[in-house]
This record gives C-alpha cells, sequence and structure tokens, in this order.
C-alpha cells in the first residue's frame, strides 16, 4: 500500500526517532509498503519519519542500471560504524522536499549495521550514490535533513517554497 509523504517543514521530520525494540508483522509490512512507496514516487530511498512513523526504519535502492535487478534493502536500527576521510559531493534531494536539490558533501564511503527483515544483523560497506543515500536516509532518523547541511539563505529560501507548496496542496 503505497503511504503519503510528509512534506517539510513538518516537525515530525525533524525528530529523532526511537529504536525498533523487536521486529514485528506490522514493521515488515510498513517496510514493504515504504518500498512500494518509494519507487512509485520514485526515489532511491526513504525514512520511516518520512511517513510519519518515528521508527529507525529505512529502505533504499540505489541500483540505477536497468541491466541490473532491483536490489531492495530493509534497514531495522541503521547505524553508521566506520566513515572514509575522503569525501563525495552529490546533488540530493528528498521526496520530503520535492523538486529541490542541492549539492552536500558527505564521507564517499561507509559502513553499516542494522538488522534484517528477520532480525539478523547485517553489515556492508557502501560507497558512491549507495554511500550517500544510506547516510541521507540515516540523518532522517536523527532529525536531519539534507537541506540543514546548506547555507541558512538557501535553506529558509528551500523551506518557504514548501510552505508555499503545502498551501497550494491544501486548497480544494
Amino acid at each position: 500500500m503505497k503511504l503519503p509523504i510528509l512534506i517539510h517543514p513538518d516537525p515530525r521530520l525533524k525528530k529523532a526517532c526511537a529504536p525498533v525494540p523487536d521486529l514485528s508483522d506490522d514493521l515488515r509490512a510498513l517496510a514493504k509498503d515504504m518500498l512500494e512507496t518509494m519507487y512509485d514516487a520514485p526515489g532511491i530511498g526513504l525514512a520511516a519519519p518520512q511517513v510519519g512513523v518515528l521508527s529507525r526504519l529505512i529502505v533504499l535502492d540505489c541500483q540505477k542500471d536497468e541491466n541490473s535487478a532491483p536490489r531492495p534493502l530493509v534497514m531495522f536500527n541503521p547505524e553508521i560504524v566506520a566513515l572514509s576521510e575522503d569525501v563525495n559531493v552529490y546533488e540530493e534531494g528528498c521526496l520530503s522536499i520535492p523538486d529541490q536539490y542541492a549539492e552536500v558533501t558527505r564521507p564517499e564511503a561507509v559502513t553499516v549495521a542494522w538488522l534484517d527483515e528477520a532480525g539478523n544483523p547485517q553489515e556492508e560497506e557502501f560507497d558512491g550514490l549507495w554511500a550517500t543515500c544510506v547516510q541521507h536516509e540515516i540523518d532522517h532518523l536523527n532529525g536531519k535533513l539534507f537541506i540543514d547541511y546548506l547555507k541558512p539563505l538557501k535553506r529558509q529560501m528551500i523551506t518557504r517554497k514548501m510552505v508555499k507548496l503545502k498551501r497550494e496542496m491544501a486548497r480544494p
């Protein structure tokens, strides 16, 4: 089931999320719905707070090569356990901040530990777009948006556009 995506500014997008204490069928169903929502948007990552759930859950699939099979990842309680010293600059966007993009500098590679849908511990090193995406989504779990990396004037300009967009969307 596709879920509605919260649009910035929304106070739920600025809250730190609680760890998932144990995996329930409801949480697995939420992860499935989040993947459907992300693919439909279309996007490459989605965090639970973006659909109004303040739990440490993210989904992502950065497989962009049309000849490759999709690689959906579901991460419960993801945590960055190592960062590279080298950095990358990517133009980031966000499903909660539609049609707004800006360059963000982040570590080029990260190692992430998480629980998969079966509750098994996983750990993997990501680089390139995958590293940027997983960091962006984990930021959401900590109440941080990609625009928080921008200079105040640019951040305020984007926020004003989002307020205007929400007003327009609310009109009958």
